[in-house]
């Protein structure tokens, strides 16, 4: 199918007539108790990969239309650059780093969120919600790091933590084991075919990336960044695994069958009041996109699985209309941290990258203490509730608990989402400031943005990483930025404001106060 043809399967006429309609009306109903809530979570995708937010080489027509009849945010933040962190605050209102144990995890990892944890989804199992987890996870399975016997269910799971349903990803594409999990067992599961995982030993007879690279059919690792172990589908992964045999998925349909699923939840709870979570795996390595959209794009695969991302989009938004949902479904749309052009396969993003700036006008990416690991993309859209337009309020994700709580009725329980602030008028659209200062984490240290002034604190880490290309923001002196003068971070003023630098850093040590020293 053409590429043109697959966009017209997207938002729909409908949609956008119904929202056009909506937003020149001016309707002010009340807003429903209990509105369908999504969230479309993105992995690795930059504030400036949306044609919405001034990319001008790739078009993203459905997200521009959720941009378009909704309110599109300039300064919203994950609260990590990088993916299992910034989910784990997405899901428990806490910051990540507050746990020492909540870093990149690998495949074979335990759950992270652990089951006496109140997690958003248990907020909303309480108000009466159907609640669904669909894609990527990458935030562990299982009681301990590896010990899943992948071959019978793997508990605990997202069903100890309220998600109903999940079909999910066990980690990241980049990482065995290679299946989907089904409610916690392995979707399509061959019994001639029992699977072993590790990350500590290869499997005899098992070939590996790193010496059969006439194996490697579809993507090869780039060098030195360890992608070169397990082969799957012709991809070679992090980890070691045998068997799967038709269990095994094929990255060339992992957009299409989190998309089906996500579709089908819709469909057969829209007499629910429900909960979605969407992790993409676009635009995350290995990016080995559908034939529908490879080589569309002209920036390599890269810019094919935003097109991809795109066309996931266009079939929810789709949904909700073919279900007359639109008018009761509040979507947010994100992303999990920063861009990464090459980030361990040779697929020619560099090469291609062109004009196009994946980090728009700001400093650094993925892994990196610069605005651009945590500033992403933002867009909520419920269609008559939130005007159209454009807001410049400071959000982070570790408020969406606190605000959807207070949006559904719920009183957040003793102990649970203790870092969420209640921004509801913020994510609505209708307060324009948002937060005082969010705090944004990298692997390395921590920095505190109040919507002016970003801080970094002082740090003996890598300054830069060659391999992904990207600037860390480690250093061993203080670094303050102006954002509203110098967005990309240019020009180092903390020793021209050193009474802004001690009233950050204080902010800082005061969010820390339970045992950790600046």
């Amino acid at each position: 199918m053409h590429f043109k043809q697959l966009c017209e399967f997207g938002f729909g006429i409908a949609a956008l007539t119904g929202c056009a309609q909506q937003n020149q009306k001016k309707v002010e109903a009340p807003l429903p108790k209990h509105p369908n809530i999504i969230f479309i979570v993105a992995d690795d995708l930059g504030y400036g990969d949306l044609s919405c937010y001034g990319a001008t080489q790739i078009q993203t027509p459905n997200v521009d239309s959720l941009a378009r009849h909704g309110m599109r945010f300039t300064d919203a933040h994950a609260v990590a650059s990088t993916s299992t962190p910034s989910r784990y605050s997405l899901f428990t209102g806490q910051y990540s780093w507050r746990r020492n144990d909540t870093g990149i995890a690998p495949g074979d990892a335990g759950m992270i969120i652990r089951p006496e944890q109140i997690s958003i989804a248990d907020m909303f199992k309480d108000a009466g919600y159907t609640t669904g987890a669909i894609g990527k996870w990458h935030l562990g399975l299982g009681n301990e790091t590896g010990s899943q016997d992948w071959n019978k269910e793997v508990s605990p799971g997202p069903r100890d933590i309220g998600f109903d349903y999940s079909y999910l990803m066990a980690a990241t594409g980049d990482r065995v084991p290679c299946v989907w999990m089904d409610n916690q067992k392995v979707a399509n599961y061959d019994s001639s075919a029992p699977i072993y995982v590790s990350y500590k030993d290869s499997f005899p007879d098992e070939p590996l990336g790193r010496n059969h690279p006439e194996l490697l059919t579809k993507l090869k690792p780039s060098p030195n960044h360890g992608h070169n172990q397990a082969i799957v589908n012709g991809i070679s992964r992090i980890g070691y695994m045998k068997g799967g045999g038709k269990a095994l998925w094929e990255d060339e349909h992992i957009a299409d069958t989190l998309t089906a699923k996500a579709v089908d939840f819709i469909r057969n709870k829209k007499d629910t009041t429900f909960f979605l979570y969407v992790g993409t795996n676009d635009v995350h390595v290995p990016r080995y996109p559908n034939a529908n959209f490879r080589d569309k794009s002209g920036m390599g695969y890269r810019g094919d699985v935003i097109l991809q991302f795109d066309w996931t989009v266009g079939q929810i938004m789709s949904e909700l209309t073919k279900d007359g949902l639109l008018e009761n479904t509040l979507v947010i749309l994100t992303s999990d941290n920063g861009p990464v052009v090459d980030d361990g396969y040779q697929d020619r993003a560099v090469e291609l990258l062109g004009n196009h700036h994946p980090w728009g006008d700001m400093r650094g990416g993925k892994y990196s203490s610069y605005e651009a690991g945590t500033r992403v993309p933002f867009i909520v859209c419920w269609q008559g509730k939130v005007d159209a337009g454009e807001s410049p309020a400071l959000f982070s994700h570790i408020d969406l608990y606190a605000s959807l709580a207070n949006l559904v009725g719920q009183k957040i329980k003793d102990g649970a989402a203790p870092d969420s602030q209640n921004n509801l008028e913020a994510l609505l659209g209708k307060d324009k400031k948002g937060r005082n200062y969010v705090i944004e984490a990298s692997p390395w240290i921590l920095s505190i943005n109040d919507g002016e002034w970003h801080y970094i604190v002082p740090s003996k880490g890598p300054a830069y990483n060659k391999l992904t290309n990207t600037e860390l923001g480690n250093d061993p002196k203080d670094q303050l930025y102006n954002l509203k003068e110098d967005i990309g971070e240019k020009h180092n003023v903390a020793d021209k404001y050193p009474e802004k630098v001690k009233e950050l850093k204080a902010v800082l040590e005061k969010e820390m106060a339970s045992g950790y020293k600046l």
